[in-house]
């Protein structure tokens, strides 16, 4: 151990400074528009949340507009895109999706699993005229998602108790969600999905919204993304959902191979 403890350590000078910026950001992003709003989540004064959000505004990190608050600006929205384009992941990925997207119609996402929750990385919207509430850098439970249970399957058996339980807590604070299906339940639809190759999402993750998913694995041969085809039940009838399954499960594959995985390792 060095000479210095713990409470000998300081900050270096302006961390706090920039850590509050950074939480200020990620407010806006989750819909947080005003003052009063991002000043009590911060804990600090609304003079201070105002003199924060008007730099931020005059450097182009946010947008303000006038009776409605605060947005994501330009220099945000081109930071996105660069980080996008700077994710190898996503640039291999992204003509296999646009493929899948042109040839259903419907939205095809692409995620990966962080802190133990799904990440969406790609999101392209389908011709069908739907909204959904996922979104680029938005976070999803693994347990009730159709990328999310995708990744699982090929995961440990050890590991699906804890992704439920995430997805449980989860619920219990989105009333509006659908109800979560009982752990045994979840265990016998994964141990079926692992046989054939795919997910189903059945109204799990949204109210009229059904998926399809499949992993996406590494050279190592472990899944680290996935992919899916959602769209409302109306264009999601069951018997499609089990032709479009095949078509999701080797675009996962395609871009598997693309990765350096190889069938028969």
């Amino acid at each position: 151990m060095g000479a210095e403890s713990k409470s000998e350590k300081k900050l270096v000078p302006g961390t706090q400074t920039l850590s509050r910026g950074l939480a200020l950001l990620e407010l806006v992003g989750e819909g947080l528009s005003d003052v009063r709003g991002i000043a009590e989540r911060l804990d600090i004064p609304r003079s201070t949340a105002a003199r924060m959000l008007s730099n931020l505004v005059a450097e182009g990190y946010l947008h303000h507009i006038p009776y409605r608050g605060y947005t994501l600006g330009p220099k945000l929205i081109l930071l996105g895109q660069r980080a996008t384009e700077q994710r190898p992941l996503v640039s291999i990925a992204h003509p296999f999706l646009e493929a899948l997207a042109q040839e259903t119609r419907d939205t095809v996402h692409f995620g990966v699993l962080d802190r133990g929750e799904v990440l969406y990385l790609e999101k392209l919207s389908g011709t069908r005229g739907l909204e959904m509430r996922s979104r680029v850098g938005s976070r999803m439970p693994v347990a009730s998602t159709g990328l999310g249970k995708s990744m699982m399957m090929a995961r440990p058996k050890r590991e699906w108790q804890a992704f439920y339980q995430d997805a449980w807590t989860f619920a219990a604070t989105q009333p509006d969600r659908p109800p979560l299906c009982s752990f045994d339940a979840l265990c016998a639809d994964l141990t079926e999905a692992a046989a054939r190759g795919w997910t189903y999402d059945l109204e799990e993750n949204e109210w009229g919204i059904r998926c399809i998913g499949a992993p996406v694995r590494d050279a190592s041969g472990q899944a680290i993304a996935a992919v899916s085809v959602a769209s409302a039940i109306t264009f999601m009838p069951e018997d499609r959902m089990e032709r479009l399954g095949p078509t999701v499960a080797r675009i996962a594959r395609e871009i598997s191979e693309s990765l350096g995985w190889r069938a028969d390792q």
